[in-house]
């Protein structure tokens, strides 16, 4: 028998769950064992909060090291957590089909975040949940909260705190039976992180081609136009991954729906856009699907759409977004 893919992945439970998930799959695609590589990142070592040692890259860096020096053959990320900016020599090989891309508020009764009781806590570490949650809920305290979903759904539970947001794609992949309540946050009123909800599978831009070839089966295009849109807000606006700002992009047909907004992190203040742009798909198939194995003439298939995602970040400084924005 073949020897075993080696697929590193952060030792968190939520890491190990979706990595689990990218396992399964590729090994129905490619008829070999997958092995889980478990590897220690800053991110889960470091409990300081993420605003403050800067969450860009935090759980990325120690896995690429990994990576690149053979310790592993691919990795498994959450998108949102990956600087835009791609190392040299690595490639994203796939972006599985998105799952549920909305926040959840988590209470003990299922009261609504907005009709919290004045001075009720609420946990999140995020510098863009903090300034939606004191839109939503003003009346509330926002506390700043690290740790993994278990431990933050228990902080609930014991009435530590009266709330918390947590994405629902992670509690989805982690098959998360607590009895709290969850309140789901529509993404037109509380859009979420550019590329939430999505993973990034990363290889070597020289990994074998069987590889590459059997990772980029298991890509979803419609998802990775999305995130590719979504993260080009985000490059656009020099903005690193922890800044106060979403951005949702919905592919339907041959169009590409955006909602994009930049908060003031005390919540004051936001800009928005809302903008639906025509999608040339007969040109993204002809030339692959972006994941390291494009067309011989080096096109790349993703350009018009990280166009698009650059226009909008465009309008945004236009309307005075970078006065919001911490600078990368």
């Amino acid at each position: 028998m073949s020897a075993p893919i080696r697929l590193g992945t952060r030792r968190s439970a939520l890491a190990q769950a979706q990595s689990g998930q990218v396992a399964a799959a590729l090994e129905a695609v490619i008829g070999r064992p997958v092995d889980l590589v478990p590897i220690t990142s800053e991110g889960d070592t470091n409990r300081a909060s993420l605003s403050e040692i800067g969450g860009q890259g935090i759980f990325a860096t120690r896995l690429r090291e990994a990576l690149t020096a053979g310790e592993c053959d691919f990795l498994v990320h959450s998108l949102k957590d990956l600087p835009t900016a791609q190392p040299d020599g690595l490639v994203i090989a796939a972006t599985p089909k998105r799952e549920d891309a909305r926040d959840v508020a988590i209470t003990r009764g299922g009261t609504p975040l907005h009709e919290l009781r004045a001075g009720s806590t609420v946990g999140t570490g995020a510098p863009r949940r903090i300034a939606q949650v004191r839109r939503r809920a003003p009346q509330a305290r926002v506390v700043d909260i690290r740790g993994n979903v278990d431990s933050r759904l228990e902080r609930v539970a014991s009435g530590e705190l009266d709330a918390i947001i947590l994405a629902a794609a992670g509690l989805s992949r982690l098959g998360s039976n607590s009895p709290l309540r969850r309140e789901e946050l529509g993404l037109t009123e509380w859009p979420t992180a550019p590329g939430q909800g999505a993973l990034a599978v990363e290889t070597t831009a020289d990994a074998p081609l069987e590889l590459l070839a059997a990772l980029g089966r298991l890509d979803d295009e419609d998802t990775r136009i999305a995130v590719t849109a979504e993260r080009a807000i985000l490059a656009g606006l020099e903005a690193g991954c922890q800044a106060p700002m979403a951005a949702h992009a919905v592919v339907t047909g041959d169009s590409i729906r955006i909602r994009t907004v930049v908060y003031q992190p005390d919540g004051d203040r936001r800009i928005g856009l809302d903008v639906t742009h025509p999608l040339n798909r007969g040109y993204i198939r002809r030339n692959g699907s972006g994941n390291g194995a494009d067309a011989a003439d080096g096109a790349d298939p993703m350009h018009e759409i990280r166009d698009i995602g650059m226009s909008a970040a465009h309008r945004l400084l236009e309307q005075g977004a970078a006065d919001l924005l911490p600078r990368e």
